[in-house]
């Protein structure tokens, strides 16, 4: 564990980066163990190391602030945050360490991931590749491979791992950069001959000795979107001290607990069928791992729920971190309202995402991740993410700016 001496630092932009850390960590950790990469699950430990730096800054700043009872008092809210990223980040290392450690995964798990579910990818950026020395914004692979860089790690001058975690359209490439690219198969093998020069390979897909091993596949992705949906909103009700954001934030955690017992109750009844029941022992964990993400989601929440004011620096760092939270509704006749989302590109148009879609009238049914042919209607609630801007643009093309002047 690195030692780590007290500075001055910015709690907001420790804040900040926490979030961000906490949001790719999930994403990372679950990649490992769908697509049985070792070395994305060491990324996730790496990256676990950088959120125990972050958060022992994080608490010594807290610390240094309380100055009186009632400094106290406001800050204490600010360790319950900082304490639910660090719990996620565990959460994700335990993750990670299923696949290191080989606690116990089918091989054919991969092999049992639904055709449309995009995967990430890790690869280094050659010295002769076509993408040294030009921006994300110039090379443009999202709009033209259907891929995002999610994330950039690079080595600093002194030897240490720097990340930038969501790099915008101002990202410059460099040689030896490592990139977390997400996709489809297709597009992530275009992709990866351009950064590395080298051929895609792409896991070998085993077929599958356990019976009905797609169903705990689905279980696993829908936990993964979930529980990521559900430290989305977290954070965005502390932004918007919105109350309603937060009782969804509940629901989610309930939907997790659900899918967490699902996939307990389908491991067990999958290990009478096969031969070495131990190598299920990893959905076990997941599980349980799954269930500490939306329980941390729940508590940087808990303080809306309880009525209790934010410290201002716990939105400040939540509004100006790499992404922006928006609940919007879509208007009657907003532009959005009866198209698709591919019709709509509004990765494009916007820089902004739709995340999670939510009809009106059904109760916790939520669309998490929707695809190209998900349909917006007038009514529906949406949660993006996004650059302030492109945020403000997604806004105004649903009819409901009313959030940014929460």
């Amino acid at each position: 564990m690195p030692d780590v001496e007290y500075e001055p630092v910015s709690v907001k932009a420790v804040l900040s980066e926490m979030k961000d850390t906490a949001e790719l960590l999930i994403d990372l950790s679950y990649s490992a163990v769908l697509s049985g990469s070792d070395e994305l699950a060491e990324e996730v430990l790496a990256l676990e190391e950088r959120m125990d730096v972050l958060q022992l800054q994080a608490r010594m700043s807290v610390l240094m602030a309380a100055r009186s009872p009632e400094d106290a008092e406001q800050l204490a809210p600010v360790l319950g945050v900082v304490g639910a990223a660090e719990k996620i980040a565990d959460a994700a290392g335990d993750i990670a360490k299923i696949v290191l450690e080989d606690i116990g995964l089918p091989e054919a798990m991969r092999a049992a991931i639904p055709e449309a579910t995009e995967a990430l990818v890790r690869t280094t950026v050659a010295a002769d590749s076509e993408y040294v020395g030009r921006t994300l914004g110039e090379i443009n692979m999202e709009t033209e491979r259907g891929v995002r860089v999610i994330a950039v790690r690079r080595a600093s001058e002194t030897g240490k791992r720097a990340w930038i975690t969501n790099p915008d359209k101002e990202t410059e490439i460099r040689a030896g950069d490592v990139l977390l690219l997400r996709g489809l198969d297709e597009g992530l093998a275009a992709v990866y001959e351009a950064a590395t020069g080298e051929a895609y390979d792409p896991p070998e897909h085993t077929a599958s000795p356990i019976e009905d091993l797609e169903r705990a596949v689905d279980s696993i992705v829908t936990m993964k979107d979930t529980s990521e949906l559900a430290v989305d909103l977290a954070y965005g009700s502390v932004l918007f001290d919105s109350e309603a954001v937060a009782e969804e934030v509940v629901e989610l955690e309930a939907e997790v607990d659900a899918l967490k017992s699902r996939l307990e109750a389908w491991t067990l009844r999958a290990a009478g069928r096969v031969d070495d029941p131990i190598e299920l022992r990893g959905l076990v964990h997941l599980a349980a791992a799954t269930e500490v993400i939306s329980d941390a989601a729940l508590e940087i929440s808990e303080g809306v729920l309880r009525g209790l004011d934010a410290h201002p620096v716990v939105a400040a760092a939540v509004e100006e971190s790499d992404e922006v939270i928006v609940r919007l509704t879509v208007a009657e006749d907003a532009e959005i309202a009866g198209h698709t989302l591919g019709d709509l590109e509004l990765g494009t148009e916007t820089g902004g995402r739709v995340i999670a879609v939510r009809r009106p009238g059904e109760e916790t049914e939520w669309v998490v991740s929707p695809d190209a042919d998900t349909r917006l209607s007038a009514g529906d609630v949406l949660v993006a993410k996004g650059t302030r801007a492109g945020t403000e643009r997604l806004s105004a093309m649903a009819g409901d700016p009313r959030e940014f002047d929460a």
